[in-house]
């Protein structure tokens, strides 16, 4: 089953505006998530204006139908956060509830776990 990694592109860090940059963090996140997750089988991306997390900007959610789904943040626009991102998604989608053991989940992602939402009733 597809797990989706949905991706903030109005996320802002703390002194954006003194950065100079023309896209915000998350636009720049989501680019690089979208280029990681180009080879990745059971993983879709897809972007969102405002995800309500702007203390922990750059924010992303993991989610697939029917599993436990997760929302992160506090992320740089890195390569390195984009693939670990991308890795635990695809870690997500191989898990039959959305859970990954603790012990599977790459560096990149811990310490960004913000909370885990369990799948709706039928």
């Amino acid at each position: 089953m597809t797990t989706w990694i949905t991706i903030c592109d109005t996320c802002k860090r703390t002194g954006w505006e003194e950065t100079g940059m023309e896209k915000t963090d998350g636009e720049a996140l989501a680019e690089m998530v979208e280029a990681a997750a180009a080879g990745a089988g059971d993983v879709k991306t897809r972007r969102v204006s405002c995800t309500m997390g702007c203390d922990r900007a750059c924010n992303i959610t993991v989610q697939s139908k029917d599993k436990i789904n997760y929302s992160l943040g506090t992320f740089e626009a890195t390569v390195e956060d984009a693939e670990a991102i991308v890795e635990y998604a695809e870690k997500h989608a191989a898990s039959e509830t959305g859970q990954v053991p603790y012990r599977e989940w790459p560096q990149g992602v811990k310490g960004h776990f913000v909370s885990r939402h369990q799948p709706l009733p039928e």
